[in-house]
């Protein structure tokens, strides 16, 4: 393992104060991944997405605010419009790509919808693009809007617009967007959920000989640099992840990026127990 990256590498005092800070969390952004939705032929999976929300309602349980950042409409919209079922995403125009995720989108909630019912839950769809997290007035609206929902005890459910934003369809911006609604809203805790539990040394999938990194602060460059040299996706993938969870921690906000697969794994978090990578704050909730 390369020097600065071990576990050790960040004060063990600082990693169980961000534990506990975690746990005590009153609102929280969970970010759910593509591959944490889908099955191998990229289409939606019921199973993984009741489990997604079963977890959300272990934190909604404790009294948690949550709000669901999800990607997973382009999957979703995959066998469900025949014409395109047998091409792979890079066979796919950026044009079907968008309108993929328009009836993806329907569908996924339609799901969201149906599988939190059984917790006689509420939920609101949010659709936003970089435009509206960059233009302080639309983002006061958004702010407000939030707000209201929580209040409400309603889980808004966000995802980026694609059908009108292109970029994110290129660089797995879902990542970014949690982060910055992280520290846009006031929130305490940003949990990535990811098809890997937590950032490695190396790429698990190739490489059974790496090692999960359980905390980052000081050791940041060090972790960048692991990751840079491990990802070979065009978009998205761990960079993001780890990017996103570092701007939230900059701004005194802990961040965890964990497997969704994990039992219970919302719960471990909650609890203080340790889970995935911990992104420990580094800096005041007010910068």
């Amino acid at each position: 393992m390369s020097e600065g990256v071990a576990a050790d590498a960040v004060d063990d005092a600082a990693v169980e104060r961000a534990r506990e800070q975690a746990a005590n969390a009153d609102r929280v952004v969970v970010k759910a991944g593509t591959n944490s939705l889908t099955d191998d032929e990229s289409r939606l999976d019921r199973g993984k997405l009741d489990k997604l929300v079963d977890d959300i309602m272990a934190l909604r349980e404790r009294g948690k605010d949550v709000l669901l950042v999800s990607s997973g409409a382009v999957g979703a919209g995959m066998g469900r419009i025949e014409a395109i079922e047998e091409t792979t995403r890079a066979g796919r125009t950026l044009e079907e790509q968008q309108a993929l995720s328009t009836v993806g989108q329907s569908h996924l909630m339609r799901h969201y919808t149906a599988s939190f019912e059984r917790y006689d839950q509420k939920i609101a769809q949010l659709l936003l693009t970089d435009h509206d997290l960059s233009n302080p007035e639309r983002f006061t609206n958004l702010q407000n809007t939030v707000e209201t929902l929580l209040d409400w005890g309603v889980v808004p459910v966000v995802n980026e617009n694609d059908a009108v934003a292109t970029e994110e369809l290129h660089i797995g911006d879902n990542d970014m967007l949690s982060a910055s609604l992280a520290v846009g809203v006031d929130v305490d805790l940003l949990v990535t959920l990811t098809d890997v539990d937590g950032v490695y040394t190396g790429n698990p999938k190739a490489d059974p000989g790496v090692e999960r990194i359980e905390a980052v602060r000081e050791n940041y460059d060090a972790v960048q640099r692991y990751v840079a040299e491990s990802t070979h996706e065009a978009f998205g993938g761990v960079q993001t992840k780890v990017e996103g969870a570092r701007k939230t921690s900059e701004h005194g906000i802990p961040a965890v990026i964990a497997g969704s697969a994990e039992p219970d794994v919302l719960e471990r978090v909650a609890t203080g127990r340790p889970t995935g990578t911990l992104f420990v704050p580094t800096g005041d909730s007010d910068a």
